[in-house]
């Protein structure tokens, strides 16, 4: 077997883990919010997230087949996957950045403007309405190519046909997802401040868990992002082409997209580790249907309600 072979069916190994851990963990983060009937604006966000996860963690074996295989789907199951892989992409970004704003005006400025519910539940819609749209030249243009020499692949369609202004279509949502996640990194300077100057310790655990969602996400999906920007960059003629720059971003594009689709089962592991309200609420779950005694849940030290950003909001954290 050789180097390559080998390297596509490590992928593959890598992809099936990730989409078990994904199903699992993010079957369990919705559960546990559910089950909890926590009605605040950051922990609606975090189910969102979740949903987004475990959609795209849905497609995960086509892709880890595809890897393996090469793209032996066709066209319509190309459009549709990329679609949910770019939806998840940006939902992300989106659902991550009104619970940065969230935070960032509850605590710092002392509103409740983004925590009440309804409000919420209709922002998550149009997160989800703007992250299609977004997503619609991906599934406009994805199509089945065949490279000379090698396994068919699901891609744009970039034939000499291609005009300008469709790559154009194509930098401008990855460029806005570039910018918009450090964006949201600005809001956490002043949130942090206020809640050390007001010595908020509970406050203190929530905002762990969030930065550390966020900052999870800004080390799986930028190297991506970046690449795939200075792929487009190369194709409307702003940066040299060569074959030697064209292998290097291809093969680039393949590696920061393993790191990627990994984001899809890492926010649970979060959650378990760090958020303390949360590993209570699953070990409740699992007291309440005897898988394990209530004894040892009683042990169990259990945490207050970790505010997310003000009196009236708590997380499932």
């Amino acid at each position: 077997m050789d180097t390559e072979t080998l390297s596509r069916y490590a992928v593959f190994v890598i992809y099936a883990l990730v989409f078990l851990l994904s199903l699992l963990g993010n079957s369990l983060v919705m559960l546990v919010i559910l089950y909890s009937r926590a009605s605040c604006s950051v922990t609606i966000y975090l189910l969102n997230l979740a949903m987004a996860d475990l959609l795209f963690a849905l497609t995960l074996p086509i892709w880890a087949t595809s890897k393996a295989k090469g793209w032996i789907f066709g066209t319509p199951l190309c459009k549709v996957v990329s679609l949910l892989k770019e939806v998840n992409f940006y939902s992300g970004i989106l659902l991550l950045a009104c619970i940065s704003a969230d935070c960032y005006l509850a605590i710092v400025h002392a509103t409740l403007t983004l925590t009440q519910k309804q409000l919420v539940k209709f922002i998550c819609l149009g997160i989800w309405a703007l992250s299609l749209i977004l997503s619609l030249p991906i599934f406009v243009f994805r199509k089945v190519y065949q490279p000379p020499l090698s396994s068919p692949v699901c891609y744009e369609d970039l034939s000499d046909n291609t005009t300008k202004w469709l790559m154009a279509m194509r930098a401008l949502p990855q460029t806005f997802g570039f910018l918009l996640p450090l964006r949201m990194l600005f809001c956490y300077g002043p949130t942090l401040r206020t809640l050390f100057q007001a010595h908020m310790g509970q406050k203190h655990q929530a905002m762990r868990v969030i930065f550390a969602v966020v900052l999870i996400f800004l080390l799986c999906w930028l190297p991506y992002n970046l690449v795939l920007l200075s792929d487009t960059l190369m194709r409307i003629g702003m940066i040299k082409e060569t074959c030697v720059r064209r292998n290097d971003i291809g093969w680039a594009l393949d590696a920061t997209e393993i790191l990627g689709f990994l984001h899809s089962c890492l926010n649970p592991l979060i959650y378990a580790f760090i958020g303390q309200k949360f590993r209570h609420g699953l070990l409740k779950i699992m007291a309440i249907h005897g898988l394990i005694s209530k004894e040892f849940l009683a042990k169990e030290s259990r945490p207050s309600f970790v505010g997310s950003s003000s009196r009236n909001t708590s997380t499932t954290l």
